[in-house]
């Protein structure tokens, strides 16, 4: 490739050269939602981020096989192998079947993410979907040696494996010390660590989500389902593994032990992990409960907002910091956000409103260059967003008068937008600049003419209906009576 991406390695904890194992291929990996509820600002992030990667791969010329799974049997509601299954419980509390819990979460994921300009992963496993996988990976580590059967559950032995290879390299931890301090666990006597972590769960009797296992009627462990589908769609080895920063452990640690102890070698060669979204300095999460969702932005229907912001809005947001950077949230900081990315919307606007000249006396030519190059050191979505707005200040220039371009320059200019503004950050310019604000406040002005409208009929002031009907269609909008009273929509 003629572009040298650089990408942080978790791993080894430095910038690596990217070397893809079969190039033009690449496989990447991403842990997606567990779906029990709306996705926040906290899914927002990765999801972001890695379509990211995933648009300049791609850009680069990779043909990129991009697997992000959905959680939705496993992940209990703490990490410690204790607790209900979240999904399960969600599904006892709304008297619905777990699937039904699911689906209309996920479903609803999906809208967001496509809000959001997100490009859906090739291809999106369910844990649920890949049982028998999973069943024969733990096989395979049992007869490794390095898991242990108890009253019908398997868990994984982290201190046997720990004195042949190193758990706790991902994370930096200390297992030696961990494992010092063992401390008994209510209902975990059936494991010999408390490290220890489940492969497969024994369901109780009240458990709603279980299969038939060799061990017993269960399900699988949590961390089980990325390392079984990981191998299934991308190989034994494959390139690129990411998520948030808050899965590097267990969830990160635990999916190398797994592959390291089935296959006698690791997965992944690259590591990636976007840093948290916080509030007030807290991680934004739906176990703290100081999480916004993303239709609660969409709609500004929350206390800590002052207005609705558009999806573009919060993918600007988010692209203006480095992934592995942590990213505060404020209202502010969206209001902010906001008027940046009407700028920035002006600034394309402006530029194809720009009739070029016979000369050029602004200078462009390494701006793409530069782009490319922020864009090569691990991601630097900021760096290209201060270069789009260099862009910016040049087109205000030269629509002012003070400066003029010529016709390569100028669609030089329009390449870069499309490329780095579209292509790889994935923004939208928006219908309307100030976003979905101004877009509800227009439905409400098309709404509140149509009462007139009606009023007038109701006073058979035909006169006064169909100037405002006329009208109405004069500017692109097509009015249809029924009766249940008008309906209109906007022609494109």
């Amino acid at each position: 490739m003629e572009h040298k991406l650089n990408i942080y390695n978790t791993l080894s904890r430095k910038k690596e050269l990217f070397i893809p194992l079969n190039s033009p291929y690449v496989g990447m990996y991403v842990c997606g939602p567990t779906v029990y509820g709306d996705g926040h600002l906290g899914h927002a992030r990765p999801a972001i981020t890695f379509d990211l990667l995933f648009r300049y791969l791609k850009h680069l010329g990779y043909k990129v096989r991009y697997v992000r799974n959905i959680t939705d049997v496993g992940h209990l509601e703490n990490d410690a192998d204790e607790g209900e299954d979240k999904i399960a419980k969600k599904a006892r509390l709304e008297q619905l079947e777990p699937m039904e819990v699911v689906q209309y979460y996920l479903n609803r994921y999906h809208k967001a993410m496509e809000a959001l300009n997100v490009l859906p992963p090739s291809i999106e496993p369910h844990a649920s979907g890949h049982i028998i996988e999973q069943i024969e990976y733990i096989k395979k580590i049992l007869d490794a040696g390095y898991a242990y059967i108890s009253d019908g559950s398997v868990y994984f032995d982290v201190e046997k494996y720990n004195k042949d290879y190193h758990y706790g390299k991902l994370s930096g931890r200390n297992i030696d010390e961990l494992l010092n301090t063992t401390r008994a666990l209510d209902g975990q006597q059936e494991k010999r660590n408390s490290v220890d972590f489940a492969l497969w769960k024994k369901a109780s009797p009240e458990h709603i989500m279980r299969w038939p296992s060799p061990w017993s009627d269960g399900f699988p462990g949590w961390h089980l389902e990325c390392s079984a589908m990981g191998t299934k769609y991308l190989g034994e080895e494959f390139d690129i593994h990411g998520g948030g920063m808050d899965l590097l452990f267990p969830h990160h640690e635990c999916e190398i032990a797994q592959s390291v102890a089935a296959q006698g070698k690791e997965t992944v060669h690259y590591w990636m992990h976007n840093n948290m979204i916080t509030i007030n300095g807290q991680k934004m999460g739906k176990s703290l409960g100081n999480f916004i969702t993303l239709d609660q932005f969409f709609t500004g229907d929350h206390k800590l907002l002052s207005q609705p912001f558009s999806p573009m809005t919060i993918r600007f947001f988010i692209l203006q910091a480095h992934y592995r950077s942590t990213l505060d949230f404020s209202n502010d900081a969206l209001i902010a956000a906001e008027k940046a990315y009407q700028r920035l919307s002006e600034g394309w606007e402006n530029l194809n409103k720009i009739i070029p000249g016979t000369d050029s006396t602004v200078d462009i030519k390494n701006l793409r260059e530069k782009c490319y190059e922020a864009m090569n050191d691990d991601l630097s979505s900021p760096i290209v967003i201060s270069y789009l707005f260099d862009a910016v200040r040049i087109i205000n220039t030269i629509l002012s008068g003070k400066a003029s371009i010529n016709e390569t320059d100028l669609q030089e200019l329009k390449e870069i937008f499309q490329t780095f503004m579209f292509d790889i950050l994935g923004l939208k310019v928006e219908n309307s600049t100030t976003g979905n604000a101004s877009n509800e406040a227009y439905e409400k002005a098309v709404d509140l003419l149509l009462d007139v409208r009606q009023e007038a009929k109701n006073h058979k002031d035909w006169q006064t209906a169909d100037f405002i009907r006329n009208k109405l269609s004069e500017i692109g909008f097509e009015i249809k009576d029924t009766k249940d009273g008008a309906e209109w929509k906007l022609n494109k």
